[in-house]
C-alpha cells in the first residue's frame, strides 16, 4: 500500500489520464521513457507529471510513455540505449554512470555533500552544470536532478556518532571500490553483498549493519534486525531524469524549452514526494523500536576520508576542480 495521499494519487492518476489521452492524438510523436520503480514511487509520479506537461505544453505534437518497473531492461544498458537514441529518455541514479561518464562518479565521493539542501543548490548551479556538460558529451542531457535521499549506516551493535564507533564493525556496501575504502578508512570492514543478503546476513551475524536512505531501511524491514540508525549521510548520489541528446536534437528549440522546463518541474515535485515517503519511513521506523541518532558534528568523517579523495584525484585528476568546487561550497 502507498504511503502517499489519495489526493497525490488523485493527481497523478489525472496526469497519466491526460497523457495518454494526448499520446492518441494524430500525428504525435511518443518519446519512449525508462523507470526502474514501481508506478506509486515518487520517480515515476514525477515522471508522469513530466509526460503530462510535455503533452500540455506542446499541444499534443509531443506525447512520453514511461514504462515502469524496469520493462525496457535493467539500468546500465537503459542508459546505453539513451546513449543511443534507442530509448528517448529515462532516470537514473548517477552511480551507474561513472563508467561511461567521468564526471557523474564525483557524486559518489563520499561525504562530498554536505547535505541535501547543499546538493540542491550544487546540483542546480554551477555542480550540475559541470556534470550536465560532461553528459552531453557522452550523449545524454540532464532536465532535472531527483533526490534519491542520502545514506546513513545502520548495525545491530552501537549507535555511530564518530569515525572510531565504525572500527571493527562488518558493514555490507554495494560494491564499489570508493564505498569499500570509505568503511576501511575508519578502521571497518568492508563486505559487499547483494542486496537481498543483508536482512538474514545481519540477523545471523555474517555483517553487523548496513547503510542506505531511511525508505530502504524501513521498507526491506532491516530496521528489525539492525536497531541502530546513525544518520552520518555520508553518501548523497543524486538521480536524473535524462534525455538522448538524439532525440533532443530532433527537437524545436521551443519543443527544447518545454521540455526542459517540464524536466525542472517534475524535479521539483519529486523532491517534495521523496520528503514525504521520508518522513514516514523515519515514523514507521521509531514506532519500531529503531535507535536514531544525528550527528552534530560530520567534519571527523570527512576527515578520515583523506585517503579515498587522494586515490580518486590520483586516478582522475582532471576532476578536481569539479571536487574541490562541491566540497569548499559554502
Amino acid at each position: 500500500m502507498t504511503i502517499f495521499s489519495k489526493t497525490t494519487l488523485m493527481t497523478s492518476g489525472a496526469l497519466l489520464c491526460a497523457t495518454i489521452g494526448m499520446a492518441t492524438s494524430a500525428g504525435a510523436e511518443e518519446l519512449r521513457g525508462w523507470n526502474i520503480h514501481v508506478e506509486d514511487y515518487p520517480v515515476s509520479i514525477a515522471m508522469e507529471s513530466f509526460a503530462a506537461e510535455v503533452a500540455d505544453k506542446t499541444g499534443g505534437e509531443l506525447t512520453a510513455k514511461t514504462f515502469h518497473n524496469g520493462v525496457l531492461g535493467d539500468q546500465p544498458d537503459a542508459i546505453e540505449q539513451v546513449r543511443l537514441g534507442v530509448i528517448d529518455f529515462g532516470e537514473f541514479s548517477l552511480g551507474p554512470m561513472g563508467q561511461a561518464i567521468p564526471e557523474t562518479n564525483v557524486v559518489s565521493l563520499p561525504f562530498i555533500f554536505k547535505s541535501i539542501p547543499d546538493m540542491y543548490a550544487l546540483m542546480d548551479g554551477a555542480a550540475g552544470e559541470a556534470i550536465g556538460e560532461g553528459m552531453k558529451a557522452k550523449g545524454i542531457v540532464p532536465l532535472g536532478w531527483y533526490d534519491a535521499g542520502a545514506r546513513s549506516f545502520y548495525n545491530s551493535v552501537q549507535p555511530i556518532n564518530t569515525p572510531a564507533d565504525v572500527a571493527g564493525l562488518k558493514i555490507r556496501v554495494m560494491s564499489n571500490d570508493l564505498f569499500v575504502q570509505m568503511v576501511e578508512s575508519m578502521d571497518g570492514n568492508a563486505t559487499p553483498m547483494a542486496f537481498g543478503e543483508v536482512y538474514q546476513s545481519i540477523k545471523t551475524g555474517v555483517v553487523d549493519g548496513a547503510e542506505n536512505n531511511p525508505p530502504s531501511y524501513e521498507s526491506t524491514n532491516h530496521y528489525e534486525v539492525a536497531k541502530y540508525y546513525s544518520l552520518t549521510e555520508h553518501l548523497i548520489i543524486p538521480e536524473c531524469l535524462c534525455m538522448s541528446l538524439k532525440t533532443w536534437e530532433k527537437l524545436t528549440p521551443e519543443q527544447q524549452d518545454i521540455v526542459m522546463t517540464a524536466g525542472r518541474n517534475s524535479a521539483n515535485l519529486q523532491r517534495e514526494l521523496w520528503a514525504e515517503r521520508e518522513a514516514a519511513s523515519m515514523e514507521v521506523i521509531t514506532a519500531g523500536g529503531t535507535e536514531v541518532n544525528a550527528i552534530d558534528d560530520k567534519q571527523p568523517f570527512q576527515d578520515a576520508m583523506a585517503p579515498v579523495y587522494e586515490s580518486f584525484l590520483a586516478d582522475n585528476p582532471d576532476l578536481t576542480d569539479l571536487v574541490n568546487l562541491i566540497r569548499n561550497a559554502e
